[in-house]
């Protein structure tokens, strides 16, 4: 097919520029994929409980792609089933592609991994290496941008989709020449090297933590100069606790943006934020703690809450480390029951054994050091992802060029 060059199919693409750098072309996904190289996955009733066997030919699902890895799941086909399926038969160096729930993840199929067919929830992509360098493309295919195009947002609600099978074969890329696709993939793929290493020595990082607060906060290992015997004693004895009644947020209409965060003690942590000026908690540090599910945060900046399911934590005594107890109840593995509030029947009156103030302090100090040093590795990461960000908007575009602009096609 011929290649899309006019101005009006241009615009078209992904922020392409008005005039398309030398030797560059703009393709659907279509004509960069070889012939009926789009497969959606089957119709849900293709594969029904009865279908699997405890081994055979793997069925891939969302979570390969989601998680990148082709060892995750546990369902199989036998031989007739795989026959049967081979449109949906994957193989080294296709992508497979998550469509619906968490949607446009996108993974390729290493030589080692197992034969196997998609799910009713993967798309299947081969590509043209005449064409498309596959390295080159997933990094495309990753980018903010055009993951902005295969998402279908006209259908309103939280749940979002990928778009029709006949939208997404139309959608346009713009393609310099393979050896240009080569070159923009290698630098990419450094940067990864250094974001991937970053989070490696994060997670590192994060682990030596969680030993080493398993040794001090249980005074498995005590600090040089500490040697008095610590003092079983019950969490009531070293925090006071507030009802939030006054901190709650009136109105559930949180943006993504402003002066006031509203917590919750879950994962989440902060919901949004609010424009209320008024019933703002600023008594400060605080352990917010969650009585349902006896969560907790250490939060150190003004705020508001979401519910009355919250307790504000509060140190019982000026001889309390507040972030000591905080670390330390992060620990507690604490059995959840019936949905109830635990903190006044039951949680606050949990016991431990805990050491003086100066020892508390000194612990904390400790953390203090290893997040700070978590804390600059993270902010280095996110000034690299911000750097790649930056280098993709200019070389996936032709903006910026690491090649000569006078080297022939070669396609």
């Amino acid at each position: 097919m011929k290649a899309i060059e006019t101005k009006q199919e241009l615009l078209q693409g992904i922020d392409s520029p008005a005039v398309l750098p030398e030797h560059w072309r703009i393709r659907q996904l279509a004509n960069i994929c070889m012939p009926r190289g789009i497969v959606r996955g089957p119709f849900g009733g293709t594969l029904k409980k009865d279908t699997f066997v405890t081994s055979g030919f793997k069925v891939y699902e969302q979570q390969n792609a989601i998680y990148k890895s082709f060892e995750l799941g546990s369902y199989f086909v036998d031989q007739s089933k795989y026959a049967e399926m081979h449109r949906f038969s994957v193989s080294p160096g296709d992508f497979i592609i998550s469509c619906s729930g968490t949607i446009g993840r996108i993974f390729q199929i290493p030589p080692d991994a197992p034969q196997g067919v998609i799910n009713q929830a993967l798309l299947k992509l081969t590509t043209n290496d005449e064409v498309v360098y596959d390295r080159y493309f997933y990094i495309l295919f990753e980018w903010d941008e055009f993951q902005v195009r295969i998402i279908d947002s006209t259908q309103g609600g939280a749940i979002k989709n990928l778009v029709g099978m006949d939208v997404f074969r139309t959608i346009t890329v713009a393609l310099p020449p393979l050896s240009e696709q080569r070159a923009i993939a290698e630098v990419l793929s450094d940067v990864d090297g250094l974001i991937n290493a970053l989070e490696a020595l994060i997670s590192k990082k994060r682990a030596i933590k969680q030993a080493t607060m398993q040794q001090l906060l249980t005074g498995k290992t005590r600090l040089p100069g500490f040697s008095r015997t610590w003092e079983k004693t019950k969490i009531s004895d070293l925090l006071a606790y507030k009802r939030p009644d006054s901190y709650i947020v009136q109105s559930a209409e949180y943006t993504e943006h402003g002066d006031v965060p509203v917590l919750t003690a879950n994962k989440a942590f902060i919901l949004g934020y609010t424009d209320e000026i008024s019933g703002i908690c600023h008594n400060l540090p605080v352990i917010v703690f969650d009585d349902f599910t006896t969560d907790s945060k250490y939060a150190t900046f003004p705020f508001k809450v979401k519910s009355s399911a919250i307790k504000l934590l509060y140190p019982k005594h000026e001889r309390v480390s507040l972030k000591y107890v905080f670390e330390r109840m992060q620990l507690i593995d604490f059995p959840l029951g019936n949905h109830k509030r635990y903190y006044i029947s039951e949680y606050q009156n949990l016991e431990l054994h805990a050491p003086d103030y100066d020892e508390q302090h000194a612990i904390v100090s400790v953390f203090s050091d290893m997040d700070a040093e978590i804390s600059a590795l993270e902010q280095r990461r996110d000034k690299t992802l911000s750097i790649k960000q930056g280098m993709m908007q200019q070389l996936l575009t032709g903006r910026v060029r690491l090649v000569k602009q006078t080297i022939p096609p070669d396609r």
